[in-house]
Parts: structure tokens; C-alpha cells; sequence
């Protein structure tokens, strides 16, 4: 069936959005979603909390959290009501769900969520939990259709998922089966420094090239509930028009405003102590609800001097009255801009934590806390990665490669962080003080915490019809495969691992690389060791690149262990010769094959081995 909608779907770590384009009429409509506030309580808000409460049993009547034609079991409530009662019982409340699927360490279809709880035995796992919202955003896709009386369906919808620019190709895969799980089909997935970038396209329409002009860099700074990303995007001109590319992507940060929330919290415990109102751990983690709420409160009106918190008192049975106390503008100032966004040189580079021998095991959150601090990291490694391609770097004005870090000329701010005005004058502060020579301009006219599935919804509809804007961009990072070397053995001496491109950095979805160039040697029939790396800093390298040791100059994504099926005729163990062939699908992910040479048998190996 002919597709006639896009629908740009928002998975985020805090909140998730909904967004649907008409290709006829070219509309972006953002869509309400249908969820619980309370037991048998449903009204519509435009964005889901990414949450999911498992209540005690018997905690609610049967059917409390039923929707309109999904019938669901009270063993799970997804949305607003789970992430504000669960604020409550957090031991019995699902969160970062999505970080979890970048956690190298843990096997993603494992029940381990909610992390460490000592009270659920049936617990989901990362991906389970990411398809629950994925479903309950389609149903919200599906009912808003009804209502309006629309022929919305999955058949003919184009289904366009955005995914941190800094997950790697198993976070990505991890979530496009998610999405298959929740019945999504085959959703594309894109970037979401690029669906805000195409949000801020949609808005400004034809009058986007007055904004920008060739010789541009835009950093595209994305700071949300849990994680902060970073993008950069070139504007270049060919032949008299603009062209916009993608060309450098930062790491992932675990670190956003839920940090500011936590570091309020503990303000506000150190103040009702010193009113001699002490509060236990329970309570603490409630004061962090109060505070996120005073928080937005201040920052939503600049002129108000204090908000109020409270949080409940307990007795000895049941909650009994509250405790209360007041966040100042001040305060609230002092360490979201001076804690978080402290004025530094470009030359400060985030602090690692000295590691004790034993530590809670968990996510990777980041041990330094100051924003400034990971931006200048991140235009730090940009211009090395820019200089390590030739080309690429002819993209830029010579004064943007001046210096230490790459210097942009415009920024794009995204995420619900960046609703604080003052946060955003903060960050064109530090970079006017970085770069000197030219001001940093805003980009106006960002939506903030509703841009991400608006430029999704945007770039799927377009897609649709062959028109609009194209930001070009490709892989994030260069993809290498482990290589053992073949040297004579030394006595006690193990040579390094060497490490072969096969994707390269800025590689399109829908592309091919075959390396005809040299054959490789493939152990069949017994369970052998792959061994996956990237690098967001080595943009030059190309299909065929060698580097002498894998362990040392990039990032290990993956080691996987597998048996590949002998061809007939050969014994187990045996190595045949064979060339690779790396593909990026149309939907974002990677496909790897080894052809062998003699013959047509070829082997996958893909980023995630499924269980079924």
C-alpha cells in the first residue's frame, strides 16, 4: 500500500512524543496521547513520561489502567501516572530504560528493571521496556486517528524513530527490534540532533537560507531529563545552492536535568534540616519530584523570587501532613548556571573520578557533572576528526579550524533543559568566550522539548515525496572489525589486535562496501571471537583501513561469540578464505557479510544475535 503518512515518533529517556505528517497536504500535526493519571483516570497530554510503575498486587481494582480498546493488566502502568506515583514507591518504578540499551555490560533481554529493586520478582528487561512505549505510542497513534475519523493505519504510515546521535550500532539495533516487537514494522531511524534540525526546517521554511549561509557550523546542543548530546552541521554551497552535512557527533553523556533535580534536592534537604525537619530516603527521593516541579516553576517565570516544596511527612502508618520549605531564584541560579554551566576556557576537559576497587554496578553516569566542561571535550575531538579528512575539511572557514577545538558560528538548542532562557544565555556565553573573533548566533524559532518528533514526522514526509531538505549524514562514527595478526610467535609476548574499517565514517543509509582489494581467513564450525570498535574521531579512515592495534586507538563496541555454520565438505576449525561486504540499511542499521570467494556461501554476522 501506498504510504500517505509520516508518523515521527520521540522515544526519549524522560518523555516520549508523537508526531504525524500528511503527505498531501504537507501538515505536521503533534498528537495528544491518551494515558492514566490515576486509577480509572485517563486524559490526553502531549508528551508520555518514559515510565512504567509495576504496582504490588492488589495495590489497584482489576482494570484501573484499561484504555479505550487496549486492554491492558495492572501488571504494568506506562506514562504520567507511573512516574508520578512511582516517585512515591520507587522501588517499584522502570526508568532510563533507553540508557540501559547502551550499557555494554548486560545482556538487554535479561528482567533487571527496576535496577536493583529488592521487592518485584517478575521485572522487564531494557528492551521489553522499550517496546511497551513504543506500543503505547502506536495505540496513541491509532486512537488519535479514530477520533479525527482519519484512515491512519500501520499499512500505510511511514514510521520515522529517533535514536541518540551517539548510540552505537548495537543500541541502534537493539532499538529498531523494539520497535519491530511493538509493531512498528520496519521503522527508519534517525538521529535526534538531526530530527530537532529538521523541526527548526520545518518551522522556518523558505526562509531557512536567511538564517544560515555558507561557511556555517551549527552546533546542535541537545540536553534532555537524562542525557546531553552534541552535534555539529556544516552548510557548504554547490553550484549556488546550500548543502547541510553532519560532521561530527559527540559521546553519549548520561547527564542532563535530572542531575540539576538531584543537586536542588540535596539543597533543600540541607535547608529542612537546618529547620530541623529531618527527612528519610523515601522522602529524599520524593524532594526530588518537589524540586524538578519549583524548578520548571522558576525558570517558567523569571520574575518570581522562590517557589514552594513539600514533600509528605510520614507517620506511623500512613503519611501524615508534609514538610515544606522554599527554593530561591538564587539558589536555583547558582547551581544550574554556576554548578552546571560554569563560564571556563575551552581547554577544561571533564574530570575522571579516581575508581575504587568495588563499586555499585549500574549505568555509566558521568562523574563530572559541569556541561561546559563535555562541550569543549566534544568541539575538542570534532577538530581532530575534522583535520584527520582532507576533504572534509575544506568544508570549513580557516579560523573555525584555528586553535585547539572547532569553532562554530550557530547553535540550535534542543531539549526540555533549554526551556530556561537563562540556560540558554548561559551556553552562548561560554562560547562567545571560547570563540571571541565572531559572536555565536541562536538559531531562533526551536521548540525545545517538542522538536524531536516534529523533525522526524518532518523528514519521513519528505522522504515520501522525494521534495524538501536534505541533511546529509551517513554513519556517526567509523565501524572496524578485530583482525589477528599473522606474525611468528613470541614466547610471552601476545601481538595486538590490529582493527580493519568497514564502514567509514559518514558511509549513507542504502550503501554498499565491498573490499575486493585482499581476501581475510574465516574459522567455521567452532565457536570463535569477534570483536567489534569505533571512532568518532578518525573520519579519514575508509573501507580497507588497517590500524596496528585495535585496543589502543578506538572504542570497543562489541565482542561477540558465535559459531558460524562449515560449508559441506569442510571440517570444523577449518579457515576459508573470504572478502567482506558492509551494508547500511535504508533503516539505519548495519548488515556485515563475509562472501566466500570460491563460491557463493556467505556468512552475517549482525550487531545483535537474537534469542527466537
Amino acid at each position: 500500500m501506498t504510504k500517505k503518512y509520516s508518523l515521527g515518533i520521540d522515544l526519549g529517556t524522560s518523555n516520549s512524543a508523537i508526531t504525524v505528517g500528511t503527505v498531501d497536504s504537507e501538515s505536521l500535526e503533534d498528537l495528544s496521547i491518551l494515558q492514566s493519571v490515576g486509577p480509572n483516570t485517563l486524559e490526553e497530554r502531549s508528551g508520555l513520561p518514559s515510565n512504567i510503575y509495576i504496582p504490588a498486587a492488589e495495590e489497584f481494582p482489576a482494570g484501573a489502567f484499561n484504555l479505550p480498546g487496549y486492554e491492558t493488566s495492572n501488571d504494568n502502568v506506562i506514562g504520567n501516572f507511573a512516574r508520578e506515583h512511582g516517585a512515591q514507591i520507587p522501588d517499584r518504578l522502570v526508568s532510563s530504560a533507553k540508557s540501559w540499551l547502551c550499557n555494554t555490560q548486560i545482556d538487554h533481554r535479561q528482567p533487571i528493571l527496576p535496577w536493583q529493586s529488592t521487592s518485584i520478582t517478575d521485572k522487564i528487561s531494557p528492551i521489553e521496556a522499550s517496546g511497551k512505549y513504543l506500543k503505547h505510542l502506536s495505540y496513541a497513534f491509532k486512537a488519535a486517528g479514530q477520533k479525527k475519523g482519519s484512515d491512519w493505519s500501520q499499512d500505510n504510515t511511514s514510521v520515522v524513530l529517533t535514536v541518540p546521535a551517539s548510540f552505537d550500532e548495537v543500541a541502534r539495533s537493539l532499538t529498531h527490534e523494539a520497535a519491530e516487537n511493538a509493531g512498528l514494522g520496519q521503522a527508519t531511524l534517525m538521529e535526534e540532533p538531526q530530527a530537532a534540525f529538521y523541526a527548526w526546517l520545518a518551522q522556518a521554511g523558505t526562509d531557512w537560507r536567511k538564517h544560515v549561509k555558507a561557511g556555517d557550523l551549527i552546533l546542535v546542543c541537545d540536553v534532555g531529563g537524562g542525557t546531553s548530546d552534541f552535534s555539529l552541521i556544516s552548510v557548504s554551497e554547490n553550484q549556488g545552492d546550500l548543502e547541510l552535512e553532519r560532521v561530527s557527533v559527540g559521546e553519549h553523556l548520561l547527564l542532563g536535568g535530572d542531575n540539576l533535580d538531584l543537586a536542588l534536592a540535596h539543597l533543600l534537604r540541607y535547608q529542612l534540616e537546618e529547620e530541623g525537619k529531618n527527612i528519610d530516603e523515601w522522602q529524599f527521593l520524593a524532594l526530588i519530584h518537589s524540586a524538578r516541579k519549583a524548578k520548571e516553576t522558576l525558570f517558567g517565570d523569571l520574575e518570581l523570587a522562590e517557589a514552594a516544596v513539600s514533600v509528605p511527612s510520614r507517620g506511623s502508618s500512613l503519611f501524615a501532613g508534609s514538610v515544606s520549605t522554599n527554593l530561591s531564584h538564587e539558589s536555583l541560579t547558582q547551581i544550574a548556571l554556576d554548578g552546571f554551566l560554569p563560564i571556563i576556557g575551552p581547554a577544561e576537559m571533564p574530570q575522571k573520578q579516581t575508581s575504587v576497587g568495588l563499586q555499585e554496578f549500574g549505568l555509566s553516569y558521568e562523574s563530572d557533572p559541569v556541561l561546559s566542561k563535555h562541550l569543549a571535550r566534544f568541539l575538542t575531538r570534532s577538530l581532530q576528526n575534522v583535520k584527520a579528512n582532507a576533504a572534509l575539511a575544506t568544508k570549513f572557514e580557516s579560523t573555525a579550524l584555528e586553535g585547539t577545538f572547532l569553532k562554530p558560528t550557530a547553535i540550535l538548542f534542543n531539549g526540555g533543559f533549554f526551556n530556561a532562557s537563562p540556560a540558554r544565555a548561559r551556553v552562548l556565553e561560554i562560547l562567545n568566550h571560547w570563540t571571541k573573533e565572531e559572536e555565536v548566533r541562536e538559531l531562533s524559532g526551536a521548540r525545545y522539548d517538542k522538536a524531536v518528533a516534529h523533525g522526524a514526522a518532518y523528514y519521513g514526509l519528505h522522504k515520501l515525496s522525494g521534495t524538501g531538505i536534505r541533511l546529509k549524514a551517513g554513519a556517526s562514527r567509523s565501524y572496524y572489525i578485530g583482525l589477528e595478526t599473522s606474525t611468528l610467535a613470541i614466547p610471552g609476548i601476545k601481538p595486538p589486535l590490529k582493527a580493519l574499517c568497514v564502514v567509514p565514517q559518514g558511509m549513507e543509509e542504502g550503501t554498499e562496501e565491498i573490499l575486493d582489494s585482499r581476501e581475510f581467513g574465516l574459522v567455521t564450525g567452532e565457536e570463535v571471537t569477534f570483536r567489534f570498535f569505533s571512532s568518532s574521531v578518525r573520519s579519514g579512515d575508509v573501507v580497507g583501513s588497517i590500524l596496528p592495534n585495535a585496543e589502543h586507538e578506538l572504542e570497543e563496541t562489541l565482542e561477540l561469540k558465535t559459531v558460524l555454520t562449515p560449508m559441506e565438505g569442510t571440517n570444523s576449525g577449518e579457515v576459508v578464505p573470504v572478502k567482506l561486504h558492509a551494508k547500511v540499511t535504508e533503516m539505519g542499521t548495519l548488515d556485515l557479510w563475509m562472501q566466500h570467494t570460491r563460491s557463493e556461501t556467505r556468512w552475517k554476522l549482525e550487531f545483535v544475535v537474537r534469542t527466537d
